[in-house]
């Protein structure tokens, strides 16, 4: 296969078409490594975003009418598409994203799960019998599905992302409009609109709008969109809850994160640097699920560094396509210079880089950074690069009590040998997930994901929660007879 010849070249997927937008223009897509354009997407007009609504509201109902061994089938037949096209979506998401392969064959993986989950989610119970007071009345709370989900998707995981929410909200009776990140809208969107195609989806139920500010801004304004699925920064989803807000709609927001990986003085050093290398340095630290904050016991401190300093220094950066390396280039020019920036200051306020540094654009050097305090940039936002501080603590309590001093609360992660320590800590830790003696980047299909507070808006994704997150209850009563009112 060769992109040059792939139909989403200059389109958008409207009404089961590619086709090109309304405003005949397009978003050149780069590679990340050599900032070459090999790609162009179509930028989607507003109009584009009215037909694409359009069209997913009249297949809706159709849709929700299929029997769920049919909306199933499709599914599995989409897994099956991806399954063969595997080999191109691979080389397109290193050169789209700036990942490693085996970080691209973990997104395809992800993804035919995603969709084989999806499958079966379609033939769950769909509703329940409920006791009521009124003799002879049946008494019913069915799901039902919500209608058009407008779903805007990030660029670091966006093949995966999309994904998660478009086949649970599919198999459950929901149509989709899909607007991807600008950085990514070909894996992110339109190749996936491809995979729909190929498996012989019908016209609406998918339908993908790359494009903008506006073009997102448009999608979580329509009055057709019934819900709105948002994954990426804080910033953007405190606009995005505003706008939803106001006008009573249903929306669901998987945010940032400033995770904390907690180690205590009994871990055991060899999988401690293992596990903080890959939490803060996979995909070049570009992930909602990194580890941001390293908490390590004193007594153990300096033997930590070292050892996660070393295998930092041992990590290879480069370009993906052109040899095994560990980490590729940063998604663009700006979060490093962001990175670089927080760096800088951290620097200036008195913390040491023991490792690493920014390298030459677009690659960034795995970084671990020590006498940070608090009050630094570095250490209380979200970094999204490969760098790791580390600050010190005398006691679990303290661990613990720094851990949750932040707005975020996606995930944290205690390393320790006694269990019963490790759980004590965990189920005290503000974050929507926790995982004990393992990375804090861990994601499964079946699993419920998301966060609170400043990481997350809504329910969460994954098995039985997408049953929430994708239909509405129902009340339905049947009289058993002639009913009697005093008039």
């Amino acid at each position: 296969m060769k992109i040059q010849d792939q139909p989403w070249q200059q389109s958008v997927f409207v009404d089961g078409q590619f086709r090109r937008p309304t405003g005949n223009a397009g978003i050149d897509v780069r590679d990340k490594a050599s900032n070459e354009v090999f790609a162009t997407a179509g930028l989607a007009d507003l109009s584009d975003v009215d037909d694409a609504v359009e069209s997913a509201t009249v297949a809706q109902g159709a849709w929700a009418q299929r029997t769920y061994a049919e909306r199933a089938a499709v599914l599995r037949q989409v897994a099956a598409v991806l399954a063969e096209r595997a080999p191109f979506l691979r080389e397109l998401l290193i050169r789209e994203t700036g990942c490693i392969a085996g970080k691209a064959d973990y997104e395809i993986g992800a993804a035919t799960s995603e969709l084989m989950e999806a499958a079966g989610l379609a033939s769950r119970p769909v509703g329940e019998v409920l006791a009521s007071n009124h003799a002879g009345r049946l008494s019913l709370s069915e799901r039902v599905p919500i209608g058009v989900v407008g779903v805007i998707t990030p660029w670091n995981f966006p093949l995966v992302l999309g994904m998660r929410v478009i086949a649970p909200a599919l198999a459950l009776g929901n149509t989709v409009v899909l607007k991807p990140s600008p950085e990514t809208p070909i894996s992110g969107g339109l190749a996936i609109a491809e995979l729909f195609a190929a498996a012989g989806v019908p016209a609406g139920i998918l339908n993908v709008v790359p494009g903008q500010e506006k073009t997102g801004r448009r999608l979580v304004e329509h009055p057709g969109i019934a819900m709105v699925h948002f994954t990426g920064s804080t910033k953007v989803g405190r606009e995005i809850a505003a706008v939803a807000g106001g006008l009573l709609k249903k929306v669901s927001l998987e945010l940032g994160g400033n995770n904390a990986l907690i180690v205590l003085d009994d871990a055991d050093l060899e999988q401690a640097t293992m596990i903080g290398a890959w939490s803060s340095f996979h995909y070049q630290g570009q992930t909602c699920i990194t580890a941001g904050r390293h908490i390590v016991r004193r007594e153990i401190a300096d033997a930590y560094v070292a050892g996660l300093s070393a295998r930092a220094a041992a990590i290879t950066v480069g370009d993906p396509l052109n040899g095994m390396v560990g980490l590729g280039p940063m998604i663009n020019a700006r979060q490093q210079a962001r990175a670089q920036e927080m760096l800088d200051e951290a620097i200036a306020g008195g913390a040491r880089i023991v490792t690493g540094g920014s390298d030459e654009v677009p690659f960034f050097r795995p970084t671990v950074v020590v006498d940070v305090t608090p009050r630094m940039r570095l250490w209380n936002e979200e970094i999204f690069a490969p760098i790791a501080p580390v600050l010190v603590v005398d006691s679990d309590a303290e661990a613990l009590e720094v851990a949750n001093d932040t707005g975020y609360g996606l995930v944290d992660s205690v390393l320790t040998a006694d269990l019963a320590r490790g759980l004590a800590i965990a189920r005290n830790l503000s974050a929507g997930m926790v995982h004990i003696n393992d990375a804090t980047p861990q994601d499964e299909a079946l699993a419920p994901f998301g966060g609170i507070g400043r990481s997350g808006l809504g329910g969460r994704a994954g098995g039985d929660s997408n049953l929430d997150e994708f239909t509405e209850r129902r009340w339905t009563t049947v009289a058993g007879g002639p009913a009697h009112y005093p008039y």
